[in-house]
């Protein structure tokens, strides 16, 4: 959230363990730019009866008089999924360090029919034209996944509406639900209680390891949600990310008008690995989300802050890349880079045609991965690489011929990315919704040593990975465009810079921190 001029970012916090466990608590940060942050003392931590297991994840909503409230889910003494209000102490004091738990907790408990373990991670909460304040917790019944939507005059006493904002059978429990509107004609973003015939509306669920997504329209009153394509359980579902990315949250940016995805990333080695590390887990960068032209799906982009930690650069411009050809992009550090690139494709007429039943990109992606060469394609980025080439995560694209049209694939392929065992290095794939006929085909990755972010289709299609390699690791590491397909293509352009890293501090020197900002 924002308040008073500072991002705050709550997050799940294991204060005892390297892994997820008992007494999770709400860890605290805040930043003035999205980017550099102060790590603060924990928020919530498990005290009372309604939370003595686990402070569990939720939301913030600021009510009028710009007052921000915690609605959270504690799990009880009795393993039983609750949720529970918190308060800032001072509300004078720009960094909210303490919380106080509303002595009348829980104010919402698991219905009946609800299992006492499926009811959790309440929503930001949205006002209605009727002066209610309107909320959506994440469940499930017999497999069906559900947004049940609770109502209050006064944020405290909450009653249950009827029927669920909507519930989708065989999607399992439905993890921190989000809900909000995303402006029909605009790139800004809107807040959360703006309904209005200029907006739709945004569910999303975490299920399955994955968020997925609808766009649809909400009726109040009624309390219906109506979504332009439901969750069928096929590849075509839309997902924020579609590599490792869950359990993400949204939120409004009043002074730059814009919403922000925060998302959880975790690791794909083993838990061993992360004990001996000392950590495990990471938030993406945020991305700015809005509606895309089409009006059938969104566009996520990293917030324009990232750049600040843009450091050497190095330009391409007009290179014509031969099949089987890899170049280097020299200069910058590849192991904390920002990297964009726009492929031409003068003969696209040359395209292999599109089995029709090549129908779920991942597999395509896994089946034929960057060392498997085609006509258009595979072609992109090689990052964390070896000089030879031993290690590298290939992001690339492949083009394919219909019979009326075009398709693009974008890959993340993590089968070389490590010469370790015990590493998760599943390929991730995805369709590009984007014509190359009239657009040419854009990618943009993030690199930081274990993770690679990128995005296709200038944020249509994003993919986020975790590797870890043995050897392409600091100065050893190196990145390459590469086209490996039959046919060559062009670098329209190409931008890379190496990247400074963001500040952490911790809270004793939190108003050095705030002096140089």
């Amino acid at each position: 959230m924002l308040y008073k001029g500072l991002y705050h970012l709550f997050y799940q916090y294991n204060p005892n363990s390297a892994l997820f466990g008992d007494g999770m608590v709400w860890a605290h940060s805040v930043s003035y730019d999205l980017i550099n942050w102060v790590h603060l003392n924990h928020a919530l931590h498990p005290t009372e009866p309604f939370d003595i297991k686990s402070c569990w994840s939720g939301s913030v909503t600021i009510l009028p008089g710009n007052k921000p409230v915690i609605l959270y889910t504690g799990i009880d003494a009795n393993n039983t999924q609750v949720q529970n209000l918190a308060m800032p102490k001072n509300l004078s004091d720009p960094l909210l360090k303490e919380w106080i738990k509303f002595s009348q907790n829980p104010v919402i408990t698991p219905p009946i029919g609800i299992e006492g373990d499926h009811f959790r991670d309440p929503t930001t909460a949205w006002l209605g034209a009727d002066g209610k304040w309107n909320v959506i917790i994440g469940s499930s019944i017999n497999d069906q996944g559900m947004a049940i939507l609770y109502q209050s005059d006064d944020f405290v006493n909450w009653s249950r509406y009827q029927d669920p904002l909507y519930s989708k059978e065989k999607t399992g429990m439905w993890e921190c639900p989000d809900f909000f509107p995303v402006s029909v004609n605009s790139t800004n973003g809107v807040d959360t209680s703006v309904i209005n015939p200029g907006v739709k509306h945004v569910m999303k669920a975490s299920f399955n390891s994955h968020d997925y997504y609808m766009i649809g329209t909400y009726v109040p009153g009624m309390e219906k949600y109506i979504p332009d394509t439901d969750f069928t359980g096929s590849n075509t579902d839309l997902r924020y990310d579609y590599g490792k990315f869950y359990a993400s949250k949204t939120f409004f940016d009043s002074v730059k008008d814009r919403r922000i995805l925060w998302g959880w990333i975790n690791e794909s080695d083993s838990a061993e690995d992360d004990i001996n590390k000392g950590w495990s887990g990471l938030q993406s960068i945020p991305r700015q989300v809005w509606l895309d032209r089409s009006g059938s799906q969104l566009v996520l982009w990293p917030v324009e802050e990232i750049n600040k930690l843009h450091d050497k650069q190095v330009s391409i411009q007009h290179k014509k890349l031969d099949g089987g050809s890899v170049l280097e992009i020299p200069d910058i550090t590849a192991s904390q880079a920002d990297v964009e690139v726009l492929f031409e494709l003068p003969e696209l007429e040359e395209a292999e045609l599109l089995n029709s039943t090549w129908v779920d990109p991942q597999k395509m992606c896994t089946d034929a991965n960057a060392a498997v060469r085609g006509r258009l394609g595979p072609f992109g980025l090689l990052a964390l690489a070896t000089e030879d080439l031993t290690e590298q995560t290939a992001i690339f694209f492949r083009i394919f011929r219909g019979h009326n049209a075009y398709t693009v694939l974008m890959c993340s392929d993590q089968s070389r990315s490590s010469l370790k065992e015990k590493v998760d290095k599943t390929t991730y794939g995805a369709f590009v919704n984007i014509d190359p006929q009239h657009e040419k085909i854009s990618l943009r990755s993030l690199i930081d040593h274990s993770i690679i972010e990128s995005f296709g289709g200038e944020g249509r299609t994003c993919i986020s990975s975790r590797v870890y390699p043995q050897l392409a690791v600091h100065k050893e590491a190196h990145l390459y465009v590469f086209n490996n397909g039959t046919q060559s293509i062009t670098i329209s352009k190409l931008n890379a810079w190496g990247m400074s890293k963001a500040q952490f501090i911790y809270e004793e020197n939190c108003f050095s921190y705030k002096a140089s900002q």
